[in-house]
């Protein structure tokens, strides 16, 4: 169903890149031996879309998993045929484990990110980095410090129509941009998404936001993606159904971006439908997306006029886990997520909730 496409857009996505990774560049096929990772954590909801995807790959081996939960530590441990580890510390000082990826629960990761930037250990951490911006901040500085590579789950970026109207921008195509709109929503709050297995996912405490800041923090990375720095923000955020008792399931936010752009920001659980992904307006061009389809058009380019899809775009690059691990294995240029930029995105979706919560516009340094 449409609505599916925001959250499971992760998993379609990522499972046909699956098919394409039995080429692998040239350089990382002629490895002599695997890469030896460790899964961090197994609580995200993306996890089983990782073991799918790292299964289809020859040249990486999970040696360890770790999770404070036991019977979900046996649990991925079995899918990935690898060795539980009691205590974490161990995974820290395996001079034979070169990365980690960590998808723990959100209130998990500063000290497991911490810990593994001291122990040298290159890390895919999942979307958000922390809870609050002020440690987002630090984690990304140790990260740095340490010369680690380092990405995070900002699937969007590999989408050939964000990149496309990336390039346009660069290009000057859309003249003078005055407003953008992005748009990330689902029903997971009507159809119980979270009941089980993900139910930390729906509880602000261990999340560290509620459903706007769950799917809003990628259209959030998008749009900077985009367009840059932003000054200030105020946003709505709302308790629609109350399934998750004080988790927030719908939310609008208002952005002044540094270059003078006006921008909106859609996300939430509550939604039977998404058509309208994104949409760029300026002066000398215009584009949305629709149900998945790019309309664009642009007084210089010939040929774009915004009455059918515009297909001339890019090929897709490889999934955000595949990018990481390609670049441990020594693959050069890879479009990485910096830390910087991860941290960045906690920083304004916090000012986001604060904007909410005091009625008022928030700036930003």
């Amino acid at each position: 169903m449409k609505n599916n496409l925001n959250r499971r857009h992760f998993l379609q996505t990522t499972a046909a890149a699956a098919a394409a990774t039995a080429v692998l560049p040239a350089a990382l096929a002629q490895a002599d031996k695997p890469l030896t990772i460790a899964l961090v954590g197994g609580a995200h909801i993306h996890t089983p879309s990782f073991i799918d995807l790292v299964k289809t790959r020859s040249d990486v081996r999970v040696k360890s998993v770790w999770d404070h939960d036991a019977a979900r530590a046996a649990k991925r441990a079995a899918a990935l045929n690898s060795t539980v580890v009691p205590d974490v510390k161990k995974i820290w000082a395996d001079p034979e484990i070169t990365a980690v990826i960590i998808f723990a629960e959100t209130t998990r990761h500063k000290p497991l990110i911490l810990e593994a930037a001291r122990a040298g250990k290159h890390m895919f951490a999942e979307k958000p980095l922390g809870i609050r911006g002020e440690e987002s901040i630090e984690m990304a500085a140790a990260i740095e410090k340490a010369g680690l590579l380092f990405t995070t789950g900002y699937f969007s970026r590999t989408d050939p129509k964000h990149i496309f109207l990336k390039d346009e921008i660069a290009q000057g195509h859309f003249g003078t941009i005055t407003r953008v709109r992005g748009s990330n929503c689902h029903s997971g709050s009507l159809g119980g998404w979270f009941d089980t297995e993900w139910r930390w996912m729906a509880d602000p405490n261990i999340a560290g936001v509620g459903a706007f800041g769950d799917l809003g923090t990628h259209k959030l990375d998008i749009l900077m993606w985009l367009l840059g720095d932003i000054a200030e923000v105020t946003a709505d955020i709302k308790i629609v159904t109350n399934r998750y008792p004080g988790c927030d399931e719908s939310g609008e936010a208002l952005i002044r971006f540094k270059s003078g752009v006006t921008g909106t920001l859609a996300a939430g659980w509550v939604d039977i439908d998404d058509p309208v992904q994104l949409l760029i307006s300026g002066t000398e061009g215009h584009a949305v997306v629709y149900d998945g389809q790019l309309y664009y058009k642009s007084n210089k380019v010939p040929g774009s006029d915004n009455k059918k899809p515009w297909t001339k775009l890019p090929a897709a690059p490889r999934a955000p886990i595949h990018q990481f691990l390609d670049a441990v294995l020594g693959a050069k240029d890879m479009p990485l997520v910096k830390p910087s930029e991860a941290a960045a995105r906690v920083v304004v979706m916090e000012a986001m909730y604060q904007g909410a919560r005091e009625r008022t516009w928030v700036k930003l340094a």
